[in-house]
């Protein structure tokens, strides 16, 4: 009994104790299981989740590596069309030994075109080199039915194509890449009109280039992108467990299938992480910290790849300032924080004067580089507080929280021109260029950010028209300005198109300032509603608007055939700097020379540093041109520019002719006159003669004739005057008798 009676209360208790342990244990086991399921399920979902980002990530980088590869083979094959010799040669008429040999070296040159081909306006193949680089090229017999789509798609006729997948987003002007089947194969198929970019791509010659989709391709692009195993599959091969990706084109048809083993980095979580959760099972306390704390980490890994894609998506790649969308939310930013009280701000439109030259002429490597160098000076010049982007090209801007007096704003401006002026070094290249800037203010009544840059580009424009490396602000006149400005290229045109220019002619004395030894032709505008116009104003106008080069052409005619009425003289022309870039300035020259007659020994071009900037061998062999024609050169403007003793040096000039603003200042200037000395020394020392411009008073006359210059011109001898009036001088100044021709200047 007494045995029982003890069992049966400690069995009571034990009864007890058990059930409320269960009634514990079995809420917490459930809790505890439902919070490891609940775990598992999360880490196997965000594991999941991560290999369809990570898969959906290298399917974005692939897709768009095939676009970028396609708009660079279009825009090597633009640079081919659009290029001078292939307009004439192809697009004017078909010259095939040019075509040949030009295509040939081109093709070798640019390893990444398969196969290249003419194609007439009709679509009728002219030319082809074959994928073997080979000059028969059988396969484009086969292959035209298929790239028939693709000219009718670059001449517009249909959209690109229903079996074709277009590569380029509209950055291209009159070209096209296309990825689409050919041969069999899928290929980079690339399309660009022999056409200026102003014309419209039918009815012109065209240029196909071929890129085969191929292993060596594949194996680019899978080392590029780090892709496993990425292979292109045929039909309807198997890709086993990795991932295939298609290529659909318009008409809903398959062009590629590309196939890769895609990193997993949520399973490679979720490895790390299981041993972690069986330690749960045995300690949920700790299994649940450790699994916090590591997709803490997650989270901030994810962040950071978030902010890394973002800097990427808002920073330009070149030289890693903000880009254009960047600018444009900072501004937008900045207009909201003046508005509110915070004070004024400006935004600066930067442009490189002559950074086109440098690319032109010693390539976009060399480009690149000084435009990191640009970078490097624009953000050491501006305040930690300032934001400087690249809105692209040769184009930079600058948002600057600063005081909103004019003076304030300009000097940071000519902080920026100076330091962007310079001379650079680059890869064993001097290099000068500009900076025009143009400025508008933001204050709490301004207006839109799209308003601000359209002011500031305006204010921009004034610069360069002003004469470039110098800074505008802008003001309420400019709209209006620029609207006349418009009207006025406007009415230039047409007077170059109608004969409404005139030119006269300045007469060019020895050192007696007696004799006329020369004239220089100048172009005069008389407006039918404004009257003269100066030369200052509408030939920076016809510079910037381009119309220069008829403009140039019409006065180099003209001349000539006034010129031809006074033998024995020397006639000087002005050069302009775009003018004398053109591949076919020289060519200009000796057709004109031979409609008019007129004796090339007697014609003096005259340039200024400013056409030698960036623009070295290719000056140096239109200049060694236009010598062997018997034509002579002399250098305008002398001392204004740069690096005159080097051009002295490398160039054949023949002449110098001293800047005005040196003749002005040396009654009242001992630097000026110390000048003038120091040029008459230097021209006679290297065997040219030397003109004197703007020579207005007696003194002048005599100081320069002391000095030793040999020509001079200015008001004292006579203003610019129509030929007639030239031609009663040379009259008056044979006198009685048999007039003397006078002797040559130079």
């Amino acid at each position: 009994m007494a045995s029982t009676a003890r069992g049966g209360p400690e069995q009571r208790p034990y009864s007890h104790w058990d059930r409320a342990r269960l009634s514990v244990v079995v809420p917490i086991g459930a809790i505890v299981a439902v919070a490891i399921v609940c775990i598992v399920v999360a880490v196997l979902s965000s594991a999941r989740r991560a290999d369809e980002v990570a898969v959906s990530h290298e399917q974005q980088m692939l897709n768009a590596t095939l676009a970028t590869y396609g708009e660079r083979l279009l825009r090597d094959l633009e640079g081919l069309a659009h290029s001078d010799g292939a307009l004439r040669n192809i697009g004017d008429a078909f010259v095939r030994p040019w075509t040949e040999s030009h295509i040939d070296a081109w093709s070798e040159s640019v390893t990444d075109h398969d196969a290249v081909a003419v194609f007439d306006a009709a679509g009728a193949p002219l030319y082809a080199i074959g994928p073997s680089k080979t000059r028969p090229a059988q396969w484009l017999d086969s292959a035209r039915p298929e790239l028939a789509e693709v000219l009718a798609a670059l001449r517009g006729d249909i959209a690109a194509g229903t079996s074709a997948f277009r590569l380029d987003h509209g950055h291209g002007y009159g070209g096209i890449a296309l990825l689409r089947p050919l041969l069999g194969r899928p290929a980079i198929i690339a399309a660009a009109a022999v056409a200026r970019a102003q014309n419209d791509p039918a009815g012109r010659p065209v240029l196909v280039s071929v890129k085969f989709v191929d292993g060596n391709l594949i194996a680019a692009l899978g080392g590029q992108l780090r892709l496993a195993n990425l292979r292109l599959l045929a039909k309807d091969e198997p890709a086993d467990s990795d991932y295939v990706d298609a290529i659909h084109a318009a008409g809903g048809g398959t062009l590629a299938r590309f196939a890769w083993t895609p990193k997993q980095p949520g399973s490679d979580i979720v490895h790390s992480v299981a041993p972690f959760i069986t330690v749960a099972l045995a300690g949920f306390a700790l299994l649940a910290a450790f699994v916090l704390r590591y997709m803490r980490r997650t989270a901030a890994a994810i962040a950071a790849g978030e902010s890394r894609l973002r800097f990427l998506a808002m920073h330009d790649p070149l030289c890693g300032l903000p880009n254009r969308i960047y600018f444009g939310e900072r501004l937008e930013a900045t207009l909201a924080e003046v508005r509110g009280g915070g004070g004024n701000a400006a935004v600066y439109c930067i442009d490189l004067d002559h950074f086109k030259d440098v690319n032109d002429t010693l390539g976009h490597n060399i480009g690149d580089e000084l435009i990191r160098n640009v970078t490097l000076r624009l953000s050491n010049t501006l305040r930690g507080g300032d934001l400087v982007a690249r809105l692209g090209g040769d184009e930079f801007a600058v948002i600057s929280q600063i005081a909103h007096e004019p003076e304030r704003v300009l000097t940071l401006a000519t902080r920026i021109i100076k330091a962007i002026c310079a001379p650079y070094s680059v890869n064993g290249h001097n290099i000068v260029i500009g900076a025009s800037i143009g400025i508008a203010i933001i204050d709490a009544n301004c207006a839109g950010a799209a308003d601000i840059m359209r002011y500031a580009d305006m204010a921009l424009y004034r610069a360069k028209n002003e004469g470039r490396n110098r800074a505008c602000i802008y003001d309420a006149e400019m709209d209006a300005a620029l609207s006349n400005r418009k009207l006025l290229e406007g009415d230039l045109r047409d007077a170059i198109a109608h004969n409404g220019l005139r030119v006269a002619y300045q007469p060019i004395v020895d050192k007696t300032g007696e004799k006329i030894m020369g004239v220089e032709a100048l172009c005069r505008w008389t407006h039918p509603v404004r009257g003269e116009i100066p030369p200052t104003e509408f030939i920076a106008l016809a510079e910037h608007s381009g119309c220069i080069i008829e403009l140039g052409a019409f006065m180099l005619r003209q001349a000539c055939l006034d010129g031809n009425a006074w033998p024995g003289l020397s006639l000087a022309v002005n050069v302009s700097p775009l003018q004398f870039r053109r591949a076919d300035f020289v060519d200009v020259v000796e057709r004109i020379l031979e409609e008019t007659g007129f004796d090339p020994t007697r014609l003096e071009l005259e340039l200024t540093e400013s056409v030698l900037l960036g623009n070295v061998d290719s000056a140096e062999a239109a200049m060694l041109r236009l010598k062997a024609l018997g034509v002579r050169i002399a250098l305008d403007d002398f001392g204004t520019g740069y690096s005159s003793l080097l051009y002295l040096r490398r160039y054949p000039f023949d002449k110098l002719k001293i800047d005005r603003s040196f003749v002005h200042s040396i009654e009242k200037a001992a630097d000026a006159a110390a000048i003038v000395h120091a040029v008459v020394g230097l021209g006679r020392g290297l065997g040219m003669k030397v003109t004197a411009e703007g020579v207005e008073t007696a003194d002048q006359h005599l100081f320069l004739r002391a000095a030793g210059v040999h020509f001079m011109q200015g008001y004292r001898f006579g203003a610019a005057m129509p030929a007639d009036e030239i031609t009663s001088r040379l009259s008056a100044q044979a006198g009685p008798g048999p007039a003397r021709p006078a002797a040559l200047a130079g």
